[in-house]
């Protein structure tokens, strides 16, 4: 079902690396290289989500793109628009974090502040209009082995 997918994904990044290290990137297709930007683009945030100054700005500064050229990128390659998008990793991972007994006794708020939430007014509620439930009421769910 993915294999297809997953064997495109890999020759480019494969093209990629090696047009990199022989310093001849514009030498790849165009859809190549806008495949291999985007996994670079989501490993990027994915590595900077804890930074709450973590922006399409920001983003597209660091990728030496446009912000409407990082926008363009992720409509072509999600239904999700950027901002979105970094707002679902950033509730994926706290989620997961209070369903983990490791951080058990770890405060609500700093797990949300480890995701780039500096308010947690802010978390409690974004995290209970994406997943029914507030911070505390998720962990507890968890730690009955019901959580989702």
């Amino acid at each position: 079902m993915d294999g297809p997918r997953l064997e495109v994904v890999l020759v480019d990044l494969a093209s990629a690396l090696f047009a990199h290290v022989l310093d001849a990137e514009p030498a790849l297709r165009p859809d190549a290289h806008r495949r291999t930007l985007v996994l670079r683009i989501r490993s990027f945030v994915q590595h900077h989500l804890g930074d709450p100054r973590l922006t399409p700005g920001s983003i597209a500064a660091a990728h030496h793109i446009s912000t409407s050229y990082l926008h363009r990128l992720f409509q072509e390659d999600d239904d999700l628009t950027v901002s979105a998008w970094i707002r679902q990793q950033r509730l994926e991972r706290p989620r997961r974090d209070l369903a983990d007994p490791v951080f058990g006794t770890e405060p609500v708020s700093r797990i949300a502040a480890r995701w780039g939430f500096t308010h947690a007014a802010t978390f409690s509620r974004a995290l209970r209009d994406a997943y029914g439930l507030p911070p505390r009421d998720y962990r507890d769910v968890a730690d009955t082995g019901t959580a989702g």
